[in-house]
């Protein structure tokens, strides 16, 4: 199997992208007007892959049954995929097989591990295109903090805990990653991603088949609402879980961790967490809102001959939207005391400004080595570091004083003027 994602990224690269991809998606119509769909979307042979290719047997006793059936019944019946799409779906099910039997069998050999305490993490949470990626890879800066990085939440526990492991782990993430960027060039733009920069946490949720990563990038929204409608308890149980095998393997460090997603869970979050607290970031939701479509329909157009952009807008305003509101009604029954607001402007025109503030809520030392560490990573990470983003409303079908009434109890709650959508 090695060889054989070695060959596709070799054939995309030779081919040129366009034409590799086409010409496998043109074979798999083919294919699948003469009865065949390839290749297998079913669990027995995604988990027998896995267990082939790790050697492992044990999952544990997560209750992945009804998420993953789901799951595989929305790709089956909704996504659309095209060949191209159907290998990827089939790649990225099988490794998160493989995931969890290495982690089961760390914790097999550690059982120890499960004693590791998660002390007061730091979660910056916030609709998408709000600052939450900026903002965290600031505070993750910080040699005194801690983030899950994009190879550690790909393999938490696949490689030795050594100098060679880790860099095994790196070079394997950096070609998957790089195979990414040719199947979908346009999304660092968009959401700049790299082995070593911060990751965000519904990578790791999708671990267990729960997670608002998969309808971003394929359209599988019967999953999506039965994933909306769950405790998500699974989800962060299985988070914390990934964090004390991170924690064990070191470097120590106070946990900063992001995602928009965790709009969506916040009160399985903080029973899981009690302790935590949380950086809500603001902005004009009008000028996220379509930056929010074309990050989905990017991802998706990779993997699906058919996506409809306005359909994917007004599926996922909708959505944030909600999640948004249930979030602020969680807010408002836990202790405010846990809860920062930092807005948007504040962010992109004084970050380290704005940082500091935070260490203040948070009762952390501020001191010459976080500033300079964090001037180090905006030196490092540009905005538009990748190409300018653009995008607008009107491009994806969304009416401006529609979505200024979606917003309109957030804007006031949080006085946030609304300006525009560009």
């Amino acid at each position: 199997m090695v060889a054989k994602r070695r060959n596709l990224q070799t054939n995309l690269g030779g081919l040129g992208v366009k034409a590799g991809v086409g010409a496998l998606n043109s074979g798999g119509k083919v294919l699948r007007s003469a009865g065949f769909d390839l290749p297998a979307l079913d669990r027995e042979s995604l988990e027998r892959a896995a267990r082939r290719r790790t050697g492992l047997d044990d999952l544990g006793d997560w209750p992945i049954d009804e998420p993953f059936a789901r799951l595989l019944e929305s790709y089956r019946n909704e996504a659309r995929l095209s060949t191209l799409g159907r290998v990827t779906v089939r790649e990225l099910l099988v490794s998160l097989f493989e995931q969890l039997l290495y982690l089961e069998a760390e914790r097999a050999r550690s059982p120890g591990i499960a004693n590791d305490a998660i002390v007061a993490p730091v979660f910056v949470v916030g609709l998408p295109r709000t600052g939450t990626t900026l903002l965290h890879g600031l505070l993750s800066a910080d040699p005194a903090s801690r983030a899950p990085r994009t190879w550690e939440v790909m393999y938490p526990a696949a490689h030795p805990n050594d100098a060679r492991g880790i860099a095994r782990a790196r070079r394997q993430t950096a070609v998957r990653l790089a195979l990414a960027d040719h199947l979908v060039p346009e999304f660092m733009r968009i959401h700049a991603i790299a082995a070593d920069l911060p990751q965000e946490c519904i990578a790791i949720t999708a671990q267990v088949f729960a997670s608002i990563q998969f309808h971003t990038t394929h359209n599988v929204p019967s999953y999506e609402d039965w994933f909306e409608r769950e405790g998500q308890e699974l989800a962060y149980a299985y988070h914390r879980r990934v964090l004390q095998h991170l924690q064990v393997r070191g470097p120590a460090g106070r946990w900063v961790l992001k995602a928009p997603g965790h709009l969506f869970g916040l009160q399985a979050l903080l029973g899981q967490y009690p302790d935590a607290r949380i950086i809500q970031t603001h902005r004009d939701p009008l000028r996220a809102l379509a930056s929010m479509a074309s990050h989905a329909t990017v991802l998706r157009r990779a993997f699906s001959d058919r996506v409809d952009p306005a359909e994917v807008a007004a599926d996922w305003t909708a959505r944030w939207a909600g999640a948004l509101e249930n979030f602020l009604d969680v807010r408002s029954g836990a202790p405010a005391e846990r809860f920062l607001d930092v807005s948007y402007e504040d962010i992109a025109a004084a970050p380290i400004a704005t940082v500091e503030r935070i260490y203040g809520f948070l009762g952390w030392r501020w001191n010459e080595q976080a500033r300079a560490a964090m001037a180090g990573f905006l030196a490092a990470n540009p905005r538009n570091k990748h190409g300018k983003h653009r995008y607008t409303l009107a491009q994806y079908g969304l009416d401006r004083d529609t979505e200024v009434d979606r917003f309109r109890d957030y804007c006031e709650r949080f006085d946030i003027a609304v300006r525009g959508d560009g």
